[in-house]
């Protein structure tokens, strides 16, 4: 007798086969009993040959062909990680073909190409999920109980800090921190993820007076330096901090300040003060898994791509949908416009 449909692997392609790619492929092997690799597409396959180090279990196809994929009855979902230049065709003939879509954030260069990403897959009917894996790390977890229990009473203030180094090198890349690629520089690369962990718990940001910057430390087009004065539709104040321009390279950390106590979040730890005085580590996050000379851990990718697996199968909606991470990408379009104009923006709550 068949294996049924609902216990079965899900046919997967990977788009793209830049240096994330080595973690998707290793998440997507470690999540043999949900998922299956078919193929890896890049527009130079032989340079994705390297990913066959982090295959286990599984020999996909490397291929340049992306009709052969979306013409493909055993691919059900496809991974895009490529460039957010390349998304709207390639989102276009996925969505329409019935492919569901899980994106490497962001999810466009600007605020309206995200718009039309998301508007592509709600008219198809396919699921469009989008890789903001901070969210599932422990003190993450754990400081979203802690928020919606209420027990600290009203938020006050909010503090996020990206403050992180990266050299030359990282922006001799052909297109990085460019408008035409990326999209942008600091904020749309690396400090979306702490904006849109932030804003999962504290709710919409309502006004922004910012200033961005490109500083001596880098050539670039984009900036590696935005500040932002945030107001909350809740009614709290806030900062935002973001640089690649920071020596020594450092952890992103969000502090959430409420009547009876203050929350501090970087990626490895969730402290929780108490206005008595007393403080306790609520969460920790665990070492990750071992894979190789991979740079980065997989476990968090996993465990998203375990979620929106079964998002799909039971139609419901992914950790992160693509209209929901729209809330980061309208709050940097609004930092930059108020960094341009030098006036404060409004958004609406």
């Amino acid at each position: 007798m068949d294996k049924p449909v609902e216990n079965a692997q899900m046919g997967v392609a990977l788009v793209g086969a830049g240096m994330i790619a080595k973690t998707h492929v290793a998440a997507l092997s470690a999540a043999g009993d949900v998922a299956r690799l078919h193929a890896v597409v890049s527009r130079r396959p032989e340079r994705a040959h390297y990913l066959k180090e982090y295959c286990h279990g599984v020999e996909p196809v490397f291929t340049d062909d992306l009709t052969g994929i979306v013409n493909d009855p055993a691919i059900q979902m496809v991974i895009v990680a490529t460039p957010p230049s390349v998304r709207d065709e390639l989102i276009s003939a996925l969505a329409v073909a019935g492919k569901h879509v899980l994106l490497e954030k962001p999810v466009g260069r600007t605020t309206e190409e995200a718009v039309e990403v998301v508007e592509i897959c709600e008219r198809a009917g396919v699921t469009l999920g989008v890789l903001f894996q901070h969210r599932v790390r422990a003190p993450a977890v754990a400081a979203k109980r802690i928020v919606e229990s209420g027990e600290l009473g009203r938020l006050g203030l909010v503090e996020i800090a990206v403050p992180l180094w990266r050299d030359q090198s990282y922006y001799d890349e052909p297109g990085r921190g460019t408008y035409a690629r990326d999209g942008g520089g600091v904020m749309i690369t690396n400090g979306i993820h702490s904006l849109d962990l932030a804003l999962s718990l504290t709710g919409p940001v309502t006004r922004v007076q910012a200033m961005t910057a490109t500083t001596p430390l880098h050539r670039m087009e984009a900036e590696d330096f935005a500040l932002a004065g945030l107001s909350f539709a809740n009614g709290a104040s806030g900062s935002f901090v973001a640089s690649t321009a920071m020596y020594p390279h450092r952890t992103e950390v969000i502090t959430l300040h409420f009547e009876k106590g203050s929350l501090r979040m970087d990626k490895d730890t969730l402290v929780l003060s108490r206005r008595d005085g007393t403080s306790e580590e609520v969460a920790r996050t665990a070492p990750g898994p071992e894979e190789g000379i991979l740079s980065s851990r997989y476990d968090w990718h996993q465990a998203v791509i375990e979620d929106f697996i079964d998002a799909v199968r039971a139609g419901r909606k992914p950790l992160v949908t693509g209209r929901e991470a729209l809330v980061s990408h309208r709050l940097i379009g609004a930092i930059e416009t108020s960094s341009r104009t030098g006036r404060p923006v409004d958004l609406p709550a």
